[in-house]
């Protein structure tokens, strides 16, 4: 696999998440949240690192409205520099947030850093073995790399429109594969792996 085959991949991706019908995508948000909530174990007050959604990603909004009305803290990840793991930072409603040079928008620095049980990750694709496409920085996979070796039972979950499953998706050594995905169809629960590519 080269770095080409992920440029190509992600290109494909782009355009087909932003080929995702109108009244699709408005109804996405709410029923992937019902499925969530439905289907992925939650322990009673855990830490949920969630996204703010950025352009046409599926809204995470409904899940982190869900999320807060069953009790779950709220965390948002927060981009540290080039190379370096997310940290995530505590967010409440009503709370000030930042926009990061990405364009995101981002919990404030004074906000109280945590650590999450769940992780919540957006992706430009995935496919039916868990791996997910990002967006090239690896920030999500070194993150959950380092989650993994100190956060017991961590669930790495991808959040995305149906559309957006890719048959034949390139992955390599660096990339981590996903727990759980959750679209507007359903979740799907991938096996525990060790989680290196041959």
């Amino acid at each position: 696999m080269i770095p080409e085959d992920k440029t190509a991949a992600r290109k494909r991706a782009r355009a087909g998440r932003g080929a995702v019908p109108a009244a699709e995508r408005a109804a996405a948000g709410a029923k992937a949240a019902r499925h969530f909530m439905a289907t992925i174990p939650l322990s009673p007050g855990a830490v949920v690192s969630a996204y703010w959604p950025l352009g046409d990603e599926l809204d995470s909004r409904p899940l982190i409205q869900a999320l807060l009305d069953a009790g779950q803290r709220i965390a948002l990840p927060v981009v540290q520099g080039a190379g370096r793991s997310l940290c995530f930072r505590r967010w409440r409603h009503g709370d000030a947030m930042a926009t990061s040079s990405f364009g995101v928008s981002e919990p404030l620095q004074s906000a109280a850093e945590v650590r999450p049980k769940i992780v919540i990750a957006p992706l430009l694709a995935y496919n039916g073995e868990g791996y997910r496409l990002g967006y090239g920085g690896g920030y999500y996979d070194r993150t959950l790399r380092a989650l993994r070796q100190g956060v017991p039972g961590l669930l790495a979950v991808g959040l995305g429109f149906a559309a957006q499953e890719m048959p034949a998706l390139p992955y390599d050594g660096h990339d981590e594969p996903l727990d759980w995905l959750v679209n507007e169809n359903g979740a799907r629960r991938f096996p525990r792996r060790n989680h290196s590519v041959p």
